[in-house]
Formats: structure tokens, sequence, C-alpha cells
């Protein structure tokens, strides 16, 4: 584990458990109903995704489009806010403003994937407004859309690695010299990608002699939990919030 912590946000005792738009296992995702179980089950931290409406409201929601998990239809960025607020994710449960979030679970840090560029300045807008600075991380796979983010907030601002920073980061653990921002707090990372291991041993202690947290997701087996956690990593992000919590209180790691 590394132990200097670069921003308030990552200020927490032992590996970080992630609950993945909430716990996306029980079909709810990204739902306050779904968020209030994962804090009810004791998560502290929450994973999820904004977008903005066409009329700039920013929303709690993966997919581009209300589609898949919704009873209503269309991209979001041609929707308003008040169409968008008629959806029930799986037929039950409204579509929540990010802002609504911050208000209703204000002991809860907040890791937001921005989907698409439209939501990067209301995000940015709604954190400084709600002086959220020490309660949300912003992560994207744009390196480029991170990057602006972080130059628009400064070091207030909490960021991940996007797709190019995490590539460069593992081809640094094998020794080969590539370009890092200095500006990122964590790498948040897949365990493999396109059949290539990303997160081993030479690569959490490469991450942690620069000072990053190295977060993995999205994890849903107790074994593959354990054996992360035996790799030092800081944190874990998973759809199955009851067996992380079960694998961390095992390992007396819980809080």
């Amino acid at each position: 584990m590394t132990t200097h912590i670069r921003h308030p946000y990552l200020d927490h005792p032992g590996p970080i458990a992630f609950a993945h738009r909430g716990g996306a296992a029980d079909g709810l995702e990204n739902t306050v109903a779904q968020f209030r179980r994962a804090v009810e089950t004791g998560y502290r931290y929450i994973e999820t995704d904004v977008h903005a409406t066409r009329d700039g409201r920013l929303v709690a929601f993966h997919d581009s489009t209300l589609d898949r998990v919704t009873d209503g239809a269309g991209r979001i960025a041609d929707l308003r806010w008040e169409d968008v607020s008629h959806a029930r994710v799986g037929g039950r449960e409204p579509v929540p403003l990010f802002e609504e979030l911050l208000e209703t679970f204000p002991e809860v840090r907040w890791n937001v994937d921005i989907k698409a560029e439209p939501a990067l300045h209301p995000l940015l807008n709604l954190i400084a407004r709600t002086d959220a600075w020490d309660r949300v991380c912003v992560g994207s796979f744009s390196e480029a859309r991170v990057v602006r983010a972080q130059r628009l907030a400064g070091p207030r601002l909490a960021t991940s690695y996007g797709t190019r920073g995490v590539l460069n980061l593992r081809l640094r653990s094998w020794g080969v010299p590539a370009a890092l921002r200095d500006s990122a707090v964590a790498a948040q990372v897949p365990e493999t990608q396109s059949g290539i291991q990303v997160v081993d041993r030479r690569f959490v202690r490469t991450a942690h002699a620069r000072g990053l947290q190295v977060h993995v997701w999205t994890i849903n087996e107790a074994d593959r939990m354990h054996r992360l956690l035996d790799l030092g990593v800081d944190g874990i992000m998973t759809d199955h919030i009851d067996t992380l919590r079960k694998v961390m209180e095992d390992r007396g790691v819980w809080v």
C-alpha cells in the first residue's frame, strides 16, 4: 500500500471498496435506491457516470441512451431533463441528477466517469458550487478530457489517468520510457485488457513509486479480489458489493 496521500479524496485507512454504479449486479444501477443500499452496506466510495442533457442538467447514468436500462428511449444529449426525469431504471427507479446525489449522501465520495464532453463543464461547475472538491475524483477513457478538467480546476480536483495514461504507466513498469502527467492521483484500470495483463506486482510498484494509487475495475469474484489485494492494490470496484465486503472483512481491512 502506498502511504503518501496526494489528495483528501484518498484519505482512507486501508484499501478502498468502490460500489460500481452503486452495485450494478442488483439491476438498478446508478439509482438513488441502489446507492442507498450500497451506503447501508457500509460503502463510502461509489463509482458513477455522468451525461449532460440537452438543457445542461447533469445526470448519473452510464449509457449515452436511455434504451438499455430504462423504460424510456433516446440519446440523453438530445433530451431535456424533463424528458429524462420520466424514465425509470428497471421500470421502477428514476434517473437521478448528480447534484441530488451529492445532497442525499453527504458522507459519500464519488468516483465520476465523464462519459461525454458536454458533461465536463456542468460537472466542474457543480463541484465548485457545492465545494465538493474533496468528495469527487474525475476519470474518463479520454485522457484529453481528464487533462482539460485538470487544467480548468487545478490541483483541487482529484483525477485518474485515462486510457493513454494507463498505457504509458504500463510501459513504464516494463522499463519503456513513456510520458506521464504528474497531476493524476490514481490509475484506475482493468485487471487485463485485450488479453494483456495490466495489473501485476510490477505495475503496482511503479504506480506507488510515483505516488499513485491503483484502483481496479470491475472485479466481481472473491478469488480475484483476494489476488489483487495480495498484490497491494489500493482499491477495488465491484458490481457485487456484498462479495467485496465479505472479502475485506475476512482480511480484516473492511472499514
